[in-house]
Formats: structure tokens, C-alpha cells, sequence
């Protein structure tokens, strides 16, 4: 398959026309895509009352090939009930991500259990019956509750006050697997969690740096704001340890120039090792102190820690920064002197930073590199993750999550009376270390795929085989459905956002609140995960207090209920729709919400790179038709592959091991193996590394994480390569 010499670009827009023709045309499409609801895919921040394709400046249109794949999969038709007497799980089994994805959508309930091979549709009373009699049973604390980033932030609170009001703190989110450690990081560095920044802030910034993320394709409308700034004399630093296409060049769709010309992304392309990034972000730091590009009032004024963090720089070795890093000293100081000319920067990252067992340490380190030269706390600069799911943020800041902030656990007890548990609650590996332990027995999944998304895949479908009962909640089939089987397994069949029946919520990465309202049904059978929710609610507990899950089944009472006990969403009390960015989380002023108002400076010790000689570092990763777990085409058009059982290896390496190109091998890690794979020659990785695509690589994914945030080092694996001998 013909790698492009772009991203983006009249490819891009020829995808977009396949796609909305095999959805009932271009213009059922457009419709869909302008209705006024939060994209589903990304946290950027598109859709809402502005209507759809336009974004939090007002700017359109704002569409990518995300938007349309996911919109297309919410479209297509019902898998026919004859389909779950045809097929066995045994079958099923087979199907590859894509191919289960593709069946189309689910329109009735459930069950399987160990007595059978296949599912068997049942009515809804049933599945609620058995679901509710079965949390009956269990002790509280033998369940966990796990919430999706595309769920809505009214559907989240009610999940997490339901498993509350049960009894339990298990209740946790798909952040655990990828931004936790950025949450982590930044509120011990600066007292918040989130961006710093709005998107005026970015869009006004001189450079960006880019790090450890491929946004051309998982974030393509993210492209935009980078191209503009490159077009009016900007710049941005991209750090990844393979050259990706569309971070290079990319051709905007929506800008004629740049469709005809392509735009230039990165003007400097940093390759570390995988793992250098924390060595890589200090030797910056350290050469910015060398060339006196450092802040120091600021530094002296608004941090603490700062004199011991510069002491510890005068004295790292450079060749320990270079080796740990695998970037040469002359590179560092090329990026530290653009970074010194900076006047407004903003730093981003993705999950090539939070995938590490040091994941907290890289986002201190980013936050260290801003604060010393005071881009933190004031207009165009600033910091910020790139969160995945549409709402994964939101999902946070209402409380699924083990620990509730302690705001919100006061003003729920205040406010309304309640009692809430207070034993500590499980973050979402340690559900399923808990579930193979055989210390719990029911899950409830409120979308994504839990499953698909672990790592360590062998001991995850282990670990939820010892449930008595899982329920997922979702639109589409995923790998969980076949894989990830207690002895017994509910599937429900839940409305995406454009086809809820009231209006919800959803929060942007730049902690902008947009509404949606909803719309019609496309088929008859699947349920408002509120309705859902709150039956079950009802059913088990009853009132409470002040609290009637009937009543809840508003999405407005929710929302004025979040607005009393949520800081910083006080505007839902006024139920209207006005949108809203959280307060006290933007920075534009050098006064941090930490309890004195300074940040902080973290020193750490630099990683050794993993691996033993003769392996390679392997980091799993998406494909351009890939979002998250959710696999939409087997190809992968960026980097030209057209499948997906495939290890991207330098051509050095591949020489070094004496395999040819396109040989079939057998990749190893501690955990497990895989293969047939073939072995394909990549000259854009640097040496020594390699690519795998996720979530098939994730049976050698080990479950080394993070101590800090419990995120998984899906982007830090010591693998071996043999030739497949059967």
C-alpha cells in the first residue's frame, strides 16, 4: 500500500463522500453531522448549540474523517435478531474489531451464559430483573462501575450516585488507561488537572510543542489551529519517536490554499526513544537554564522548589541526559533555542507521554519546562493534555471517579443528606486485579470496551470470566462482547447522543460545557442510558432522601443537581442552555489554585530505557481508521499498511535480527506472544523501537504501571522477535 507523501487532503474528503453514501447519502449525512449535539468522537470541542461543524470560536466547518466514521456506525441498521441463533460466540470469537463494528447496531438485550454458545435476545424486564436481583445479592463492594468518555456528564453523575448510594466507591473511567497520569501531574505541579488554556489561547500561541501524540490522526481538526499558526511565521515542535506523515505535511480540506499546497506542521521533529521523553524535557530544561532563557523572578516568585530543581540541573551529566533520551545534545539545544525566542508557547501531549510506568513524572517534567520560562499564567501559553473521548473529561469533574473530590462529597451530604461510603474505591486496573482475585462479582460498563482497552488481554478475559455478572452498555459490538465474558453477560442496547431523547452535556478538553439536544431514534429497541440507569436505580434502592431516581429521569433536574455540588458548574442551576467554560480552571494570570497560590517544581530521577539486548522497545498504537478501541478500517493509510497484523521495525533492526521485509514472526513480551506478525520494514521509526497497533498488541502489554496515576505503560514494552515456525 502507497504511503502519502500528506495527511488530510483530497483523500480525506473522497473517504467522507464513500462514507456518507454507504449511510444513505451526502446529504442524510450533513444532516446528521449539523444537528446540535457535541461531536462523539474527540474532546476538541465541536457541535452543541452553535450547531454541528462548528466549533467553540464560532468557526466552520469543522468536520474530520473521526466525526464521519462515527457517525456512520450510529447509522447503520439493526443486527437482525436471527443473527444470535446464526452465529456462536465460538464464531464470533473470529471477528476481527472491524468486522464486529461493522454488524451494525444493537437494537435489543442480551444475555449469555455459560450454558450456551450463543447469546439469546431477551426483553428489557428481563435484563433489569436479573441485573437488579443480582446487585441485590452481592455486597456493595463486590461490584465495580466503569464510565466511558462518550457517555453524557448527566448519564455519569447518576452512575456514580447510584453505585454511591449502593454502597460502594468502586467507580472509576476510561481516563485510568490514558490521561490520569496528566490529572495527577498537573494538579500536583499547579493545583489543577486540566487545561490551562482555551482554544483563543492556542490559536494565539507563537509555538507549540507536540509531544508523544499523532493528532493528523486522532485529532485531525486540531490540524487547523497547527497550520495556522505555522502560516502566520509560528512554530511547532513535534517529539515522537516516529516521523508521522501528517505531522509533517498537511493539507486542511477546508482551506483551498492548504488543500492545493499543504501546509508544513513540524519545524523541528524530535525522535526520542520511547521512554526518553523524561531525560529529553529536562535536558531542554536544562539548556534553557544554560543559555539564561530561564524566568527567574518568575521561578522565584510563583514556584516552589525552584532553587533546588536548578541545582539538580547544573549537575545531570549531559551524557546521561543523551543516552536515556537517545536525542543528541545538538538537537536539545536546537529546540531549547527556539523555545528561548518564544513569547506565548503552549505545551501538549497525548498518550505518548501518559502510557509510561513514570507517566506522572513526564507531565511534571512538561510542567516544569512552562513554568521556567512563566508560560504558565498568562494569555497564549499555557498547558495541554489532548483527551481522546468526547467527555472523558467530564466524566471526571462530576464525579466517576474512586475518590470523590472532597467539595463534592461535602455538598452531596449537605446539600441533600446523604451518606456516602467512604472505604477506599478501586481504580480500574485494580477492578480487574480484584475481579481474577475473586474479590468481586458484578460490573457494569457503561460504554467503551473494557476489555479491548486493558492491557495484559489474556488476564483481563481472566479476570472478568470470574464475575458472576457484567453488563455493558452500547451502541455497537466490540471485542468485550466475545471476549470479555463473565458467567453471565448482559449487553443493553443504549442511544448515542443524537438520538437521546433530552437534552445532555459534554465537557471539551479546554473545559468548555456544550449541550446537546438529542433527536430522534434511528431504530426502535435501544434505551436512553439515563432511562436505564435510573430503572435500575429505582428498583434497587428506592428514594433516598431527597433523591427520586423517577425525578432523575429529567435531564435537567440532574444538571441542577451537578450545579449545586459540582464546582465550577454552578451555571447548570439556571437551567437554560447556556454553554460555559468551568471556572477557576483557566490560567491567565500567574496565581495557581494551589492552597498558597504557587506552583511547584519536581525533581526526578531519569528512567532507564527498557529492554535487554537484542529486544526491541514496542509502543501499541492507532491507526489513521481507528478511534480508541473502536476499529472502523483494516487499513492504515498514513503509514501505509494495509492490514493490521503487522510490527513496524526500522530496516536497521530488521537487518540486525536477520529477518527480511515481510516476514512472519512471533512477537514476545513477559506476558505472552504473538504471531503470525509480519515484520515490516518502517524507515520513520527511529532504531530499536517498533510499532504495533493497539488493542490487538495488548496480549504483550504487561501490567506495569504507573504507582502514581495506575495508567499502564501501553508505550513502553521490552519485546523479542523469532521467525514464525508454526
Amino acid at each position: 500500500m502507497r504511503r502519502p507523501r500528506s495527511g488530510g487532503g483530497w483523500p480525506a474528503i473522497r473517504y467522507v463522500l464513500r462514507q456518507a453514501q454507504r449511510s444513505g447519502g451526502l446529504w442524510r449525512m450533513y444532516k446528521a453531522l449539523r444537528t446540535r449535539n457535541a461531536c462523539k468522537t474527540c474532546a476538541l470541542g465541536m457541535g452543541g448549540q452553535r450547531g454541528g461543524m462548528v466549533n467553540e470560536r464560532g468557526s466552520f466547518p469543522e468536520v474530520c474523517k473521526k466525526s464521519v466514521q462515527a457517525m456512520a456506525a450510529d447509522m447503520q441498521g439493526a443486527i437482525r435478531p436471527e443473527f444470535w441463533s446464526t452465529y456462536s460466540l465460538a464464531q464470533l470469537a473470529h471477528f476481527s474489531p472491524r468486522q464486529l463494528e461493522s454488524l451494525g447496531r444493537l437494537a435489543q438485550p442480551l444475555l449469555h451464559d455459560r450454558s450456551s454458545d450463543y447469546y439469546r435476545p431477551v426483553s428489557w424486564e428481563e435484563a433489569i430483573d436479573l441485573l437488579v436481583s443480582t446487585l441485590r445479592a452481592a455486597a456493595p463492594d463486590s461490584t465495580f462501575w466503569y464510565v466511558s468518555g462518550r457517555s453524557s456528564n448527566e448519564a455519569g453523575f447518576v452512575l456514580h450516585l447510584l453505585a454511591r448510594l449502593y454502597g460502594t466507591n468502586n467507580v472509576n473511567n476510561c481516563s485510568y488507561y490514558c490521561h490520569q497520569a496528566s490529572g495527577v501531574g498537573l494538579t500536583r505541579a499547579i493545583g489543577t488537572g486540566t487545561a490551562t488554556i482555551a482554544l483563543e489561547d492556542l490559536e494565539s500561541a507563537d509555538l507549540v510543542f507536540l509531544i508523544g501524540g499523532n493528532p493528523a490522526s486522532n485529532h485531525p481538526r486540531l490540524m487547523t489551529t497547527l497550520a495556522r499558526i505555522r502560516r502566520r511565521g509560528g512554530h511547532v515542535v513535534v517529539i515522537n519517536p516516529v516521523r508521522e506523515v501528517g505531522l509533517i505535511r498537511f493539507r486542511v480540506p477546508s482551506n483551498l490554499r492548504s488543500l492545493l499546497f499543504a501546509d508544513r506542521i513540524a519545524s523541528v521533529y524530535v525522535q526520542p526513544d520511547i521512554g526518553g521523553d523524561l531525560a529529553l524535557l529536562t535536558g531542554i530544561a536544562k539548556r534553557i537554564v544554560e543559555l539564561g532563557a530561564h524566568d527567574a523572578k518568575f521561578l522565584s516568585g510563583h514556584c516552589h522548589q525552584s532553587q533546588p530543581w536548578l541545582e539538580w540541573l547544573a549537575k545531570l551529566p549531559w551524557e546521561e541526559i543523551e543516552r536515556k533520551s537517545g536525542v543528541d545534545r545538538s538537537t536539545i539545544d536546537q529546540v531549547a533555542r527556539l523555545y528561548a525566542d518564544s513569547k506565548r508557547t503552549v505545551f501538549s501531549w497525548t498518550m505518548g507521554i501518559t502510557h509510561h510506568a513514570h507517566g506522572v513524572a513526564n507531565v511534571q517534567a512538561i510542567a516544569n519546562l512552562a513554568l521556567a520560562r512563566g508560560m504558565v499564567g498568562k494569555p497564549g501559553a499555557g498547558l495541554l493534555p489532548i483527551r481522546g473521548h468526547s467527555n472523558v473529561q467530564g466524566i471526571g469533574s462530576v464525579g466517576v471517579t474512586p475518590q470523590l473530590k472532597q467539595a463534592v462529597f461535602e455538598r452531596l451530604e449537605s446539600h441533600y443528606g446523604l451518606k456516602l461510603p467512604t472505604q477506599p474505591g478501586l481504580d480500574t486496573l485494580a477492578c480487574l486485579e480484584a475481579a481474577a482475585a475473586g474479590r468481586l462479582q458484578v460490573g457494569i460498563c457503561l460504554g467503551g470496551n473494557l476489555f479491548g482497552a486493558s492491557p495484559d488481554a489474556r488476564f483481563a478475559a481472566e479476570a472478568l470470566a470470574r464475575l458472576e455478572l457484567v453488563a455493558y452498555l452500547n451502541t455497537t459490538l466490540n471485542t468485550g462482547h466475545v471476549r470479555g465474558l463473565a458467567k453471565r453477560t448482559l449487553v443493553l442496547p443504549v442511544l448515542p447522543r443524537d438520538e437521546e431523547p433530552q437534552p445532555t452535556t459534554q465537557e471539551s478538553m479546554f473545559n468548555f460545557v456544550r449541550y446537546s439536544d438529542g433527536g430522534p431514534a434511528r431504530l426502535a429497541g435501544p434505551r436512553s442510558e439515563l432511562e436505564v440507569l435510573t430503572e435500575v436505580a429505582d428498583r434497587l434502592l428506592g428514594p433516598i432522601g431527597p433523591v427520586d431516581w423517577k425525578d432523575l429521569r429529567d435531564t435537567t433536574r440532574v444538571r441542577q443537581m451537578i450545579g449545586r455540588v459540582v464546582p465550577g458548574f454552578e451555571a447548570m442551576q439556571e437551567g437554560s442552555k447556556r454553554e460555559f467554560t468551568i471556572g477557576g480552571r483557566l490560567l491567565r494570570e500567574p496565581r495557581f489554585p494551589t492552597a498558597d497560590g504557587r506552583a511547584v517544581l519536581h525533581i526526578h530521577e531519569l528512567p532507564d530505557l527498557v529492554g535487554e539486548p537484542g529486544q526491541l522497545r514496542l509502543m501499541t498504537v492507532r491507526s489513521e481508521g481507528q478511534f480508541n478501541t473502536v476499529v472502523y478500517e483494516e487499513e492504515d493509510w498514513y503509514r501505509g499498511q494495509e492490514r493490521r497484523d503487522v510490527i513496524l521495525i526500522h530496516p536497521e533492526d530488521l537487518q540486525r535480527l536477520g529477518l527480511s521485509d515481510g516476514q512472519p514472526v512471533r512477537v514476545s513480551s513477559q506476558v505472552g506472544s504473538l504471531g503470525p506478525v509480519l515484520a515490516r520494514s518502517f524507515p520513520d521509526i527511529k532504531p530499536g523501537n517498533a510499532l504495533m497497533y493497539y488493542p490487538e498488541a495488548n496480549v504483550l502489554v504487561p501490567r506495569r504501571y504507573d504507582p502514581e496515576s495506575k495508567t499502564p505503560a501501553f508505550k513502553s514494552v521490552a519485546i523479542s522477535l523469532v521467525p514464525w515456525s508454526g
